[in-house]
């Protein structure tokens, strides 16, 4: 009588294939790159369709093991229950026991360690660790992610949305995306109950709505003249980097972060890196700018033109609210003088509305504009901001000298920094 289980006497096979057991049990053989590896097979039909199944290393199982679980198995399709299935809801549910180990709090830590890398700036992860620290962690953070529902999310947005919508919009988001970290790390199921569209839009009133979005006070270009006359008596790096900004209509890490190398004679080449566009920005230095690059490079050896107080460090981003402080302007902010720019380009000047984006380095919304507009305006620019550099020091505009400053600074003839 054929013997039908059972008929393995050894598992010392060394050619690829499959050798049965009986009963749906299975040693498989594959050659690998260090010689044979050996695993076990259960083989089954469960509802018509032929499954396999590996019941683990023949390294780690013993034959006795292997025809144990097979056992086992054959139960379980008797009992009309399939094995896998089996197998994976248990899987799923040592997942999910796991999980409720782990806390929103390490999540949130965990993302901003995954994510800081590609951020712009320390500023910026600062600005993640303590929103989630001040708004987030006192309602969530000692809860295991898998438990952070929709009313815990509302729990941390309602005290702050109408008081603070820009920010507590910033934290609807942040939640968000820890959560679908941690969804896609197996850390929780179903669906995210920070998402906006077709959920909180529902409980939430529209951010539009809410109030008015505060733009970056902007000083009245008429009024800037007289500012730029006080700013011109103060003294030490932090007037000379805000002056210097103004000329240049820069945004404030652009300036503060500027290195000597970064000064090609007349012009000053900002790195992708520091770009909100992630583009190289190409700005056309106005005698005033030029001169304070030569006063500042003079006065100090530091590796920042702009130097802070800590040795080789850049100015801190609190200097320049720090000064306008000091200057009784409290009410403006470093950023709101590129409106201030905008506006007097457009209202003052006959310069094309793109020079003035081009020179505040502006994204191209339209993808067929930009793909028609690849230049920067460059040569254009310089005389753009040479008429800025005259306004700011109320002056006159002298168009002899300013037609050749234009020509010199297009071509690059004018030397390299003193």
């Amino acid at each position: 009588m054929v013997k039908m289980i059972h008929r393995l006497t050894a598992t010392k096979f060394v050619e690829a294939g499959l050798y049965g057991d009986g009963g749906g049990l299975y040693l498989q053989v594959t050659q690998g790159v260090h010689g044979p590896a050996k695993s076990w097979l259960f083989r089954y039909r469960f509802e018509g369709k032929r499954r396999d199944m590996g019941l683990g290393s023949a390294r780690t199982f013993t034959l006795a093991d292997a025809r144990e679980r097979a056992r086992q198995c054959r139960q379980q399709v008797e009992s009309d229950v399939d094995p896998i299935a089996t197998r994976d809801a248990e899987r799923e549910r040592r997942a999910i026991e796991r999980a409720k180990r782990i806390t929103f709090r390490i999540c949130a830590e965990r993302y901003i360690g995954a994510h800081k890398a590609s951020w712009k700036n320390e500023k910026h992860i600062a600005q993640w660790s303590a929103t989630i620290a001040t708004y987030v962690n006192p309602v969530v953070g000692d809860l295991p992610v898998q438990e952070v529902d929709t009313a815990l999310v509302m729990k941390v947005l309602d005290p702050i949305w109408t008081t603070k919508t820009e920010t507590a919009s910033r934290v609807r988001g942040r939640i968000e995306s820890i959560l679908d970290w941690a969804r896609v790390r197996g850390f929780r199921r179903g669906e995210n109950p920070a998402r906006w569209r077709g959920h909180l839009e529902v409980l939430l009133a529209k951010r539009s709505k809410v109030r008015e979005v505060k733009h970056h006070t902007a000083l009245p270009y008429a009024e800037l003249p007289e500012f730029m006359r006080q700013l011109r008596e103060e003294r030490g790096s932090a007037a000379r980097a805000l002056e210097f900004l103004i000329l240049t209509a820069a945004r404030t890490t652009e300036v503060l972060e500027a290195v000597p190398t970064e000064f090609k004679g007349a012009i000053w080449i900002v790195p992708p890196n520091r770009m909100k566009g992630r583009k190289e920005h190409r700005v056309p230095f106005s005698t005033r700018a030029r001169e304070i690059v030569d006063e500042m490079r003079r006065s100090s050896n530091s590796a920042f033109v702009f130097p802070g107080w800590k040795k080789n460090g850049p100015l801190s981003n609190m200097a320049l609210p720090n000064l306008l402080e000091r200057m009784k302007r409290p009410e403006l902010t470093a950023h709101g003088f590129r409106s201030t720019f905008k506006d007097w380009a457009s209202e003052c000047t006959n310069h094309p509305l793109e020079l003035s984006e081009m020179a505040l380095a502006h994204t191209i919304d339209s993808k067929v504009e930009a793909a028609y507009r690849r230049g920067d305006l460059f040569a254009k620019r310089v005389s753009l901001m040479e008429e800025w550099d005259a306004y700011c020091g109320g002056k006159a505009i002298n168009q002899p000298g300013l037609a050749r400053h234009v020509a010199a600074v297009a071509e690059n003839t004018m030397g390299p920094m003193a």
